[in-house]
């Protein structure tokens, strides 16, 4: 069955300026690799919009309200903090990156795709209910989680092998045993959390905290030792994956040294264990990664790993 590509032309108007690393040259960096002609038979589909009930699910309907009023004049931005920043089609992407999340979550719910890859931005992992961080508006993956268990699901399960801790999707989940997520990334590192003592309400929450110059053999053990055990015990009806891309050597935001058949041997593992506990549905979302050509590499492997399961 295939896997079908959920992205939006909105998403490249999301304007972070000309310095800033989560620029719209990622997104096209990524499309690019996937106009490979191996990429031929993936489901091309367009990102629709998430609905204002879907964003509430996670994030207080005040908190909704006050991003999608942020509408600056063409050509100027408007700062949340030091690192996140919105322009006049910001809140058009971050609306079509968290609605892309939904319909993946539909698609594999449905079986008209085995598995989906959401190429959106802004990203979402950062995002807390009440704040916005690091780049991201809305908690994609969250919302994603949140929009299945409102269509049937109970335990639902995020991985999330980016450099940086998703303190929001963590601050989402962690108060609710039915939900699970396990992260690899680098510690100390932005944003701070992720520390391997940080459990959840019922070893819930799963963290591999891997120190600055970790490489393939600290990023494997990480997750076959420790996170892989962890979401089997688990067992998830539903599979997403926050895959952020800046763990690879070639990026300059963190000091990790995974190399682009990490991210291969990981989805591939990560399927395994899909097939085995909900019939293979895995969404993933695109989240971090920040050099271009590592991006693109490591996306399209992630990508291949999926369509050959």
């Amino acid at each position: 069955m295939s896997v079908a590509l959920f992205t939006h032309p909105a998403c490249l108007e999301h304007d972070t300026g000309p310095w800033h690393p989560e620029c719209a040259d990622r997104l096209r960096a990524v499309l690019r690799a996937l106009e490979a002609p191996e990429f031929a038979d993936l489901l091309r589909e367009q990102a629709p919009r998430a609905t204002r009930a879907e964003l509430e699910r996670v994030h207080p309907p005040d908190y909704a309200e006050a991003i999608l009023s942020i509408l600056p004049p063409e050509g100027e931005a408007v700062g949340l903090d030091a690192d996140t920043l919105m322009s006049a089609g910001s809140a058009e992407a971050a609306l079509h990156a968290a609605g892309g999340a939904v319909a993946a979550v539909d698609a594999v719910m449905e079986g008209w795709a085995r598995a989906a890859f959401v190429a959106t931005r802004p990203p979402g992992h950062h995002a807390e209910p009440n704040r916005a961080m690091g780049f991201c508006l809305f908690a994609n993956a969250a919302i994603a989680a949140h929009h299945a268990r409102a269509h049937g699901l109970k335990r639902v399960a995020v991985v999330d092998f980016d450099v940086h801790h998703g303190n929001g999707t963590q601050a989402m989940f962690e108060t609710d045993a039915d939900l699970f997520y396990a992260s690899s990334h680098q510690y100390p590192c932005y944003p701070g959390t992720g520390r391997p003592s940080e459990r959840g309400v019922a070893g819930n929450i799963v963290n591999a905290a891997l120190p600055p110059g970790s490489g393939s053999a600290e990023f494997r053990a990480a997750w076959q030792d420790t996170l892989i055990p962890a979401l089997e015990r688990f067992a998830p009806e539903l599979l997403i994956i926050s895959a952020g891309f800046d763990a690879h050597r070639f990026d300059p935001l963190a000091e990790l040294n995974v190399e682009t058949a990490d991210f291969a041997w990981l989805t591939e593992a990560l399927v395994r264990v899909a097939d085995r506990h909900c019939g293979g549905k895995v969404v993933s979302l695109l989240e971090g990664g920040y050099d271009l050509e590592a991006l693109a590499a490591g996306t399209a492997a992630h990508v291949r790993a999926l369509m050959r399961h």
